[in-house]
């Protein structure tokens, strides 16, 4: 039975009532106490895995609705802001079809009754994937299903990522374990790390989702409007948090002493350090998929709604496909180019022609060291995240920027997640470490054997290029990799997209999304995006989990 929580009429604090689902706390409330305890309860009901169950809470639903209408009495109250934010979320969101008609219809209900109902301002999760390209049937829609009777809604993130249900799955496992199951931080704490990291990457959709996150689990309003409200022990974090986000490979076993070591105020034991480190590393890396896959503002979310009517060149439009006839033909050759040279690796593997060792490492080198211009399009984050940021002009620098002295590389032989990473975490935060190391398993072992319009692919090299090219960017390299490969395989508007998105991913436009890959499926390159994800926050990891490594020699 999940916990599903909501505020009854006149109640302070968030209170339990059980319903049906998968143990995932799902939350409804209200801004108005006048329809949030009955409304909110049919609403929670709605979860059930029980189809009975469903009709009568859809009934219920609508039944209160329409009294808070005033159709079965002249003095109800109208219904609450939020009542309505919640019916339009259903309406565009939820996966069960009845559920999203009678949502549908209970606005355009109480449109005709003479109430200013809300609509979105965006069609789709997505501002540079075409909703029609979501799945509405098959596995990829069962995962959906899933998701809204653990959670409670389907947010826009998952719904992208419902594209790839494998990895989904495993995805929402590690975040219930590192937001809601058992561990060494407070459930609001965790909410609060989250935002201060997804703040540094300026991401405000994630910022609203745990905004609301900490505020449900009991947090305090006040910490929401700027960092000096937080406690010490949150704040002492801040330098780890800009480093993990911009420049992982400068934290040192020092960073990790002035926080764990007798004497330290405010202290961290390592255990709730580790599960810290873990949030802010997951957080800076969706931050990155959040911006790479372009979503769109939760309908419910402040940007992703309005309650003015909408004009005729303001309608909300999914985004359409930019290509025009010659870029189709311009991305088909490419294609054909890249199933080249994929074959051509493929064969000189097979054949084992193998470079000296410095000349791996001469390619390595020139790969770190390769200008990949991007530009800054976006500047200062608002006020609403300008005031959870400490230092924010420190961004990401190339790890090698050329004609300076550049740190030492990390050899992924000297430490790596299999051999040192897993071990460490699976010492402090047991089930935390099998659960990352399944995510990493399953994004770099997850195929479709198809690339574009070509079945039957091996596309094994051309994932672990990116994979070990986003490596390559936070300056860990593999002994036994031909760096060659990557300038292969990665054309260059590609490698623009990955960096930006890797690096700076708040910097992420439509226009070098939509310049890779100009022929492959949309779905192709969100496949892409996860394991640029991945990576990142593999990578990130390695470098402080061998900082605490080193202090605990």
């Amino acid at each position: 039975m999940a916990s599903l929580t909501c505020l009854d009429n006149g109640e302070d604090n968030p209170k339990k009532v059980t319903g049906s689902g998968s143990g995932v706390l799902c939350r409804f409330k209200s801004d108005s106490e006048s329809d949030s305890g009955p409304v909110a309860k049919s609403l929670a009901r709605l979860c059930s895995r029980d189809e009975g169950e469903r009709a009568s809470a859809l009934e219920e639903l609508s039944q209160k609705v329409l009294v808070r209408l005033g159709m079965d009495r002249s003095d109800s109250e109208q219904l609450s802001k939020q009542t309505l934010l919640q019916l339009l979320r259903l309406s565009n969101s939820c996966p069960l079809q009845e559920v999203r008609a009678k949502a549908t219809d209970l606005l355009r209900t109480a449109q005709e009754e003479g109430v200013e109902i809300p609509r979105a301002l965006a069609i789709g999760p997505s501002s540079v994937i075409p909703a029609k390209e979501m799945p509405v049937e098959g596995p990829n829609h069962d995962v959906l299903i899933e998701s809204f009777l653990s959670l409670g809604r389907v947010d826009h993130l998952t719904m992208v990522m419902a594209l790839h249900p494998a990895y989904l799955s495993c995805f929402l496992r590690t975040q219930q374990a590192l937001l809601e199951l058992d561990g060494p931080l407070p459930h609001h704490w965790r909410h609060y790390i989250s935002i201060m990291a997804a703040a540094r990457h300026h991401c405000s959709y994630l910022v609203q989702q745990h905004s609301a996150g900490f505020l449900e689990t009991g947090g305090e309003e006040s910490w929401l409007s700027g960092l000096q409200h937080a406690p010490a022990k949150l704040r002492s974090l801040q330098t780890l948090n800009k480093l993990l986000a911009h420049r992982p490979w400068l934290i040192t076993q020092q960073h990790i002493e002035e926080l764990v070591c007798p004497g330290a105020e405010p202290r961290w034991s390592l255990a709730e350090l580790i599960h810290a480190v873990i949030l802010m590393a997951h957080t800076h890396a969706l931050c990155s998929f959040v911006w790479g896959c372009g979503l769109n503002p939760e309908p419910d979310h402040v940007g992703g709604y309005t309650f003015q009517p909408p004009s005729p060149s303001h309608l909300p439009r999914s985004p359409a496909h930019e290509d025009g006839k010659q870029e189709l033909v311009d991305g088909a050759v490419e294609v054909e180019v890249l199933m080249q040279r994929m074959a051509e690796l493929q064969q000189q593997q097979e054949e084992e022609e193998e470079c000296s060792q410095e000349e791996m490492v001469s390619r390595f080198e020139r790969e770190r060291s390769e200008s990949i211009p991007t530009a800054v399009v976006r500047g200062a984050p608002p006020d609403l995240l300008l005031c959870l940021v400490e230092d924010p002009e420190f961004r990401y620098e190339d790890f090698a920027p050329r004609g300076e002295q550049s740190p030492t590389t990390m050899r992924a032989q000297d430490y790596s997640w299999e051999d040192h990473g897993f071990s460490l975490v699976n010492r402090l935060l047991p089930d935390m470490s099998h659960l990352l190391d399944e995510k990493f398993q399953v994004v770099s072992n997850l195929t479709y054997h198809r690339m574009a319009m070509h079945e039957g692919v091996d596309t094994y090299t051309l994932r672990k290029a990116l994979w070990n090219y986003i490596h390559c960017l936070y300056g860990i390299r593999y002994d036994d990799y031909d760096y060659g490969s990557v300038n292969s395989l990665l054309e260059r508007s590609l490698k623009v997209f990955v960096k930006t998105m890797a690096c700076y991913p708040e910097q992420t436009t439509a226009r070098i999304y939509h310049a890779f890959w100009r022929h492959f499926r949309h779905s192709e390159k969100v496949h892409a995006n996860l394991i640029v994800m991945e990576a990142r926050l593999q990578a990130a990891l390695l470098y402080v989990l061998r900082a605490v490594t080193h202090y605990m020699r």
